[in-house]
């Protein structure tokens, strides 16, 4: 239940903290405040927080170095608020591990939107564990425990939104998706003017994946979208208990 999520909200401006509060709380969900990076860590030390939505501008401690920090020890959601015109900043928050942002101004209603998507996409899977896992490439992805693994069993680490954009590939090996394809398929909302989330997704995962030089992974068309090249084996996992 929505009731039981924490969300974090951190923000320098006052009125923008307590208007997100209130509304946040009054859709079911618990709300701490904290008005800079600083008093974030103090709370997210405190208790267990299950989303983060955090101003790139703050006083001190930036939000981009917050972000970058919290993703150094944790898989923790986060969403960027930003001024529509820190584009670059925007881009470096997605390159660094945030899982969404939007611009400021905003819509509440857009922010719960963008809160619900990533807090779906973090969760659990309902129902029975899926009963297989995708190799390709040396790698091993288990959609159930959401784990990507190298051959020597290292698991990558990858944040809610990049296992998210990778299943979109795997369980579509070489088909030509669109940007707004895999939008719609891993956050279930259409592009806006110069969103350049997917790209710097597939960035991360390029780089996380070793994805560079004479090897290609992922195929770029231009103003197509991308393309995975490799194949994709489907392996069965046996069910529990059986022999």
């Amino acid at each position: 239940m929505e009731a039981s999520h924490h969300i974090l909200v951190v923000d320098d401006d006052q009125e923008i903290r307590k208007l997100l509060g209130r509304y946040l709380q009054s859709q079911g969900y618990r709300v701490s405040l904290a008005e800079d990076a600083y008093s974030a860590e103090a709370v997210l030390a405190d208790g267990r927080i299950d989303l983060v939505v955090l101003d790139l501008m703050l006083p001190g401690m930036s939000g981009l170095d917050l972000c970058r920090s919290l993703r150094a020890r944790s898989r923790l959601p986060i969403i960027l608020l930003t001024a529509l015109k820190e584009d670059v900043d925007r881009i470096i928050g997605l390159e660094i591990g945030a899982d969404d942002y939007l611009g400021k101004p905003f819509n509440p209603r857009e922010l719960l939107a963008r809160i619900r998507a990533v807090l779906r996409r973090a969760a659990p899977p309902e129902g029975p564990a899926p009963m297989h896992s995708f190799r390709f490439a040396g790698f091993t992805a288990d959609p159930g425990t959401r784990v990507i693994v190298n051959a020597e069993g290292v698991d990558l680490g990858l944040t809610g939104a990049e296992f998210d954009l990778l299943l979109a590939f795997l369980e579509r090996p070489g088909r030509l998706l669109s940007r707004d394809q895999l939008l719609d398929i891993t956050q279930g909302r259409d592009a806006t003017p110069f969103d350049r989330s997917i790209d710097v997704l597939v960035s991360r995962l390029r780089r996380k994946l070793g994805d560079a030089g004479s090897f290609q992974m992922f195929k770029t068309l231009r103003n197509g979208g991308y393309q995975l090249c490799v194949p994709v084996e489907l392996i069965e996992i046996p069910a529990s208990g059986a022999p």
